[in-house]
């Protein structure tokens, strides 16, 4: 019933889109660099093997791209991938600069819409597109986002990313939401699974679990919580993932919640964002907070979710990718949402206009036609099986990893189990060899959301949907989950069942860039808040905890944060007003 459900909205979507394109700007006529390079389709084969740099702010690989990815890429287009990625050469927007100072980011751009998008346009680094964007085959199926990411520029001169054709009133994610409190399940159901009313309701049951288990099997101490420092930013990042779970996100200094219903300032008393940290607080008071939180870095707090020492996770792709083994789920063992009763939570809406990050073709690519091909070819539905994030659940190559079965269905090849369930799983040679992990795309980035449809099949194109594949995950962790989940088959059916998710509009707003001012300002105040914030979860008792709230209030309201806080507060109703249109037009 949920993929007919989702079947039938993508295609009130894809209407939407269709009419839409009828009347779209992109026509290829406008001014373009690209407006010799022919008419016609693209050629069926290219002679010259050629190796384009691939800048890609989203990377987590660097250098040439190998294994079945890289095989199916050098037989389509003979062409290497050479990604140059900057989370792995260090340095922040140094290599960045470097590039962008030297004339020449690279061949094909993989970067954020809005001001970098814009700073690269305009200085001369992006080819305009236009010219080939009526010989593509498949991207023109989301006009409606290239249209809008262009909008206002004379040309084309970037692609969208994380397209769909479902409606943006539609949660994006799939069977699992984007946050959510998560438990170890066995853990939780030696309690007699004990009721959760709140947040705060949690931390006696986390403190009975870890009473009951204060040692891994590694023989290390067992903590209900684990923290890190690596993605704070404007404040203490793993401060505002429980406000999620009542629908609120960030912007900025702002807590906007989903439907648009109510904005906070995180350093009020009554936020979202102190409720966390008070929350913390009391959890590091009854011994539940893992003493090395302030020191370690998320990759060292991985392997302690994979070693069983957390209880809690704020996210379903931390605690179960780290520990819902096949071998640990066989045994009942797991981390599985708990049913907080007064939880609301966040979920982003399908993004008809694309997300956040964008492709272009670089203004000095050795052969932008074959580029222009390659990003093409990514919005087709090979593109959309083969490549996706690292975190994704892109099926991979029909033939190897899945098939279409005798009933019209998708399923995975034993191979593709293997594979996808443990990536480790050796690819044959005449598909590229190597470890099937290796070989996955290294560019990090879903083009066509893996929600979204295949034609051919009537199925997602993510195989966690897929029947057949969910068939196969019934094992003592799902079974007693569902069962006392009133029977759900998974995390989003309970959500939706039981309306606890607020779905934000995929409205394609992009935030606009600070001011030089305001950037001076924030840069000092998220300094002392994200300081603040540490000490306050770490504070001896209550007291401590105020008296530094309030230093933290003052501290950053002599340093301009009422301007600042202002500046996002309108970015924050902005955003809102752009997701109302969007769900109005085409929800």
């Amino acid at each position: 019933m949920k993929l007919t459900r989702l079947a039938a909205g993508v295609a009130v979507g894809s209407l939407a889109v269709a009419s839409l394109a009828g009347c779209s700007l992109i026509t290829g006529e406008q001014p373009s660099d690209a407006q010799d390079s022919g008419s016609g389709s693209f050629p069926e084969a290219w002679e010259e093997t050629i190796t384009i740099d691939v800048f890609d702010g989203l990377a987590n690989y660097m250098g040439v791209q190998s294994g079945w990815f890289a095989k199916i890429v050098k037989d389509k287009f003979n062409m290497e991938l050479n990604i140059i990625a900057p989370n792995v050469a260090g340095g922040g927007d140094t290599l960045y600069n470097t590039r962008v100072s030297a004339g020449d980011l690279g061949d094909l751009i993989i970067t954020d819409k809005g001001e970098k998008l814009d700073e690269l346009i305009e200085g001369g680094l992006v080819l305009d597109a236009g010219g080939y964007y009526d010989r593509m085959e498949h991207a023109p199926r989301f006009d409606a986002a290239v249209d809008k990411l262009n909008e206002g520029k004379d040309g084309v001169y970037a692609f969208p990313t994380s397209v769909s054709s479902i409606p943006p009133t539609e949660s994006s994610e799939g069977l699992e939401p984007t946050f959510g409190p998560y438990v170890r399940w066995d853990y939780y159901a030696e309690l007699g699974y004990p009721e959760v009313g709140t947040l705060e309701d949690l931390l006696p049951i986390l403190a009975d679990m870890q009473a009951a288990h204060p040692t891994a099997e590694n023989g290390q101490p067992v903590y209900g919580l684990s923290l890190f420092k690596d993605w704070d930013g404007n404040f203490m990042n793993n401060a505002k993932q429980p406000a999620t779970f009542y629908g609120y996100d960030e912007m900025g200094f702002a807590l906007a919640k989903a439907d648009g219903s109510d904005y906070q300032s995180i350093i009020d008393d009554d936020s979202a964002y102190v409720r966390s940290l008070r929350f913390f607080h009391e959890a590091n008071e009854l011994g539940l907070v893992d003493p090395e939180s302030t020191t370690q870095n998320y990759d060292t707090m991985f392997t302690k979710y994979q070693n069983g020492q957390v209880l809690f996770s704020f996210w379903p792709w931390l605690g179960q990718s780290a520990f819902n083994t096949p071998e640990n789920t066989a045994e009942g063992r797991g981390f599985g949402m708990v049913n907080m009763q007064d939880q609301q939570i966040f979920s982003y809406g399908a993004e008809i206009y694309g997300g956040k990050q964008v492709l272009a073709i670089g203004a000095d690519a050795e052969d932008p036609e074959r580029i222009a091909a390659f990003i093409d070819w990514l919005y087709s539905t090979e593109g959309a099986y083969v490549n996706g994030s690292q975190t994704g659940a892109a099926a991979g190559p029909q033939g190897l990893t899945w098939e279409v079965g005798a009933d019209g269905e998708p399923e995975l090849t034993e191979f593709g189990m293997e594979a996808l369930l443990t990536g480790e799983a050796a690819v044959p040679e005449e598909w590229g060899g190597g470890t099937y992990r290796d070989g996955v795309s290294a560019l990090n980035v879903t083009v066509v959301l893996p929600a979204d449809v295949d034609p051919d099949t009537g199925f997602p194109y993510s195989y966690t949907f897929w029947p057949s594949f969910q068939e196969t995950q019934s094992n003592p962790f799902t079974e007693d989950w569902s069962a006392h989940m009133d029977g759900a088959t998974s995390t989003m059916d309970f959500l939706e069942t039981h309306d606890q998710i607020l779905v934000a509009p995929g409205g394609g707003y992009t935030s606009p860039p600070d001011t030089s001012e305001i950037e001076t300002l924030r840069n000092q105040i998220k300094a002392q808040i994200v300081q603040y914030s540490w000490q306050m979860v770490f504070a001896r008792d209550d007291a401590e905890f105020d008296a530094l709230l309030d230093d933290l209030q003052t501290t950053v309201e002599g340093l301009g944060y009422d301007k600042v806080l202002a500046f996002d507060m309108e970015k924050a109703e902005a955003q809102n007003d752009a997701r109302v249109a969007v769900a109005e037009q085409f929800g």
